[in-house]
């Protein structure tokens, strides 16, 4: 049977079927379209069974990562949501939080974001819980019928009830919960004791919020994408990716499409592990550059660092996510000279697939990073394998345009193009790193994307990260995270307790309920307990503070749970952090289960040994820019015919049909037994 990764990206979509008895992998892209992602998928599907010579239905489980939750979110163009909460509480959303981003005095230029739910659509309800769940007023039902009639007649397309310390205690909010759905049985409800039970009124509200703002799109989008491909006579599993690089079923991700925010991102983060692992690095930073936007992330230990908000344009949402940055940095990056100060500027506007760079010969007439590129040599003429030739000429006009600007020479100003976009991806790089008390000279570096390979020698030499890794197939690495990522559910509680107030065993009772209740999902959808993993966090503070740290524990620990030996590691992680640790007491604030399904078995890739001769694979002389002007000639390789133990010297090009991989002067790219590309300097 067959397992198929997809990856929908704003330029092209990616899909890897891998042959589950052999490890085979199979790859295609196909154009996206934006107005329905569905239709590039399915074209998609047609195209690689084609290609493979087998029919939809030996397709056993179909995995996805989808933008559609982040789209709605960005785009505006969500439900209409109605909201329920405490009396008193009507303007939470608007009140939110009293952090203003922006330099000194930005609170004069600010312009605060419109909430997502209208004051008019929300409604007071009689009602509170204590902050230590015992019943202060009772839920006024009569109260609540009205409001509730108010509520159907408004034509709201999603509702949210979001009480008052619902967290300690639901009773109130389920209560709601089934008068809403009596009363409106075709609306989506979200229930924020369900999708958030953690304390802190305002984040628990807006993320509930948003879980109710996305859910009738991305319910829509997945139960319609099941139905495509059911339509094709496949009996396959459809599984989203969630944002924290696990698993979801149509069910969970339509319940609670919040988990799905930064879904995309993460698949590119699974496939990163992988090549990580099997080159044996452990330790990696990840740049993912496609043609809008470069995602980048770090990788510890191959555990990628989970984040527990997600930011998707002005919210901030608590939903877990795996730590990604990203900046308007793609291939289809435009570059643009300021009139005024004939300054250069490159992105974060985008060409994107259409018109696209005006190499692709679309009808693009600005520069992009891509034209930037072709310009210095660094792209062949052909890509996709030759699907795809590149109109030279164009790129040369366009960059000329930005190079009459500045008063500079074409590769000149190429060269520029390129440099200020390896600056803002080594902006974003070390945002996951530095700024987090981490030395990137202490990483690898794993760069995939259409357009990564191409960047990271450069980005490897700015960071001081050796040695690139430059995984086979890097172009649809993301779909192949997809294809070989884990089920994943997480189950949570609000344990607001200074440690001597508390004992341990009291939290491993607690913890153990939370590992059931999480565990309980993964076998709804056929993983049984034997097969799951476990691992479980605290989250902890300083007895006083506004902020948590959190701190990991394996399933083992249960048996011997020790909260000084915890509160050890919050302080040598809060020292890591911020460079000092207090004597106050140790304060634990929330509990976690988080229970992952069956590791992939993919057998891995092997390839062909050789010697440090690369010749046979050497396709064409061509001639390339180096950064201090000088034009050289170079060998263009085919990754194909490449063999372990090859050593390329730079500068050369290696040709892939998904990507580009350019090798710089002074630098030496080695195969490794996996067809993975290890590039240090020489």
């Amino acid at each position: 049977m067959f397992r198929l990764g997809v990856d929908v990206g704003g330029t092209f979509t990616d899909l890897l079927l891998i042959d589950e008895r052999s490890g085979e992998t199979f790859r295609t892209k196909t154009p996206s379209t934006p107005d329905d992602p569905s239709r590039a998928i399915i074209t998609g599907i047609e195209q690689i069974c084609d290609q493979v010579g087998i029919r939809p239905s030996d397709i056993a489980r179909v995995m996805h990562g989808t933008t559609v939750a982040t789209n709605a979110v960005l785009e505006h163009k969500g439900a209409r949501v109605g909201l329920l909460v405490t009396q008193g509480y009507r303007q939470i959303l608007q009140i939110a939080r009293s952090y203003v981003p922006g330099g000194l005095a930005g609170w004069i230029v600010w312009p605060k974001p419109e909430p997502l739910v209208d004051l008019r659509d929300t409604y007071e309800l009689h009602e509170r819980i204590g902050a230590h769940g015992e019943i202060v007023e009772p839920l006024d039902e009569g109260h609540l019928r009205s409001v509730i009639d108010h509520l159907a007649e408004s034509g709201v397309e999603a509702v949210t009830v979001a009480l008052i310390n619902s967290y300690t205690n639901p009773v109130h909010e389920q209560r709601v919960a089934e008068f809403v759905r009596q009363a409106m049985p075709s609306v989506p409800i979200s229930v924020s004791s369900e999708v958030l039970p953690e304390i802190r009124e305002f984040e628990r509200t807006l993320s509930t919020v948003v879980n109710a703002y996305v859910s009738p799109v991305v319910s829509r989008y997945v139960r319609n994408l099941d139905s495509e491909i059911r339509s094709r006579g496949m009996d396959a599993d459809l599984l989203l990716l969630r944002s924290d690089g696990g698993l979801a079923s149509v069910e969970a991700s339509a319940k609670e499409p919040v988990n799905l925010l930064l879904s995309g991102p993460a698949g590119g983060v699974t496939g990163a592990v992988w090549a990580a692992k099997l080159s044996g690095f452990p330790d990696v930073l990840t740049v993912d550059m496609g043609g809008t936007s470069t995602d980048v992330s770090l990788i510890q230990g191959g555990v990628p660092r989970i984040a527990r908000e997600t930011e998707v344009g002005h919210l901030a949402v608590r939903a877990p996510s795996v730590d990604v940055r990203t900046v308007g940095a793609g291939g289809g990056s435009i570059a643009a000279v300021s009139e005024l100060t004939k300054a250069l500027r490159v992105g974060p506007e985008s060409a994107g697939a259409v018109p696209g760079p005006a190499c692709y010969g679309r009808g693009g007439t600005r520069a992009t990073v891509t034209d930037a590129n072709v310009v210095l040599g660094y792209l062949p003429p052909s890509l996709l394998g030759g699907a795809m030739t590149l109109d030279v000429a164009a790129s040369q006009r366009v960059v000329k345009d930005v190079a009459d600007a500045m008063g500079l020479t074409v590769e000149r100003a190429a060269a520029g193009i390129v440099d200020l976009v390896n600056e803002s991806m080594y902006g974003a790089l070390r945002l996951v790193s530095v700024q987090q008390g981490f030395d990137p000279r202490d990483y690898a570096l794993v760069a995939f994307g259409g357009a990564g390979p191409l960047h990271a020698n450069a980005l490897g030499a700015l960071l001081g990260s050796w040695p690139v890794i430059i995984p086979p197939s890097p172009g649809v690495l993301n779909a192949f995270g997809d294809a070989t990522t884990q089920l994943r559910d997480e189950a949570s509680t609000t344990f607001l307790r200074t440690v001597p107030e508390t004992s341990a065993r009291e939290v491993a009772d607690v913890l153990r309920g939370l590992r059931d209740e999480a565990g309980r999902v993964l076998e709804d959808v056929g993983v049984s307990r034997s097969d799951q993993r476990v691992m479980l966090q605290v989250d902890m503070r300083y007895f006083g503070q506004g902020f948590e740290v959190t701190v990991d524990l394996e399933e083992s620990d249960l048996d011997r749970l020790d909260l000084d030996a915890i509160g050890a590691q919050f302080d040598a992680e809060h020292d890591r952090l911020f460079t000092f640790r207090l004597d106050s007491p140790w304060e634990i604030v929330n509990l976690r289960a988080i229970v992952l399904g069956q590791e992939d078995n993919t057998p891995p890739p092997s390839i062909g040994k050789g010697g440090p001769d690369p010749s046979a694979a050497r396709v064409e002389r061509t001639s390339l820019v180096q950064a201090d002007g000088r034009r050289v000639e170079a060998w263009i390789y085919d990754r194909e015919r490449l063999l372990d133990g090859n050593r390329v010297e730079g500068p050369a090009i290696v040709v892939e049909m998904d990507s580009t991989t350019l090798i710089l002067e002074g630098h030496q790219a080695e195969v490794d037994a996996y067809g993975n590309l290890l590039i240090r300097p020489v």
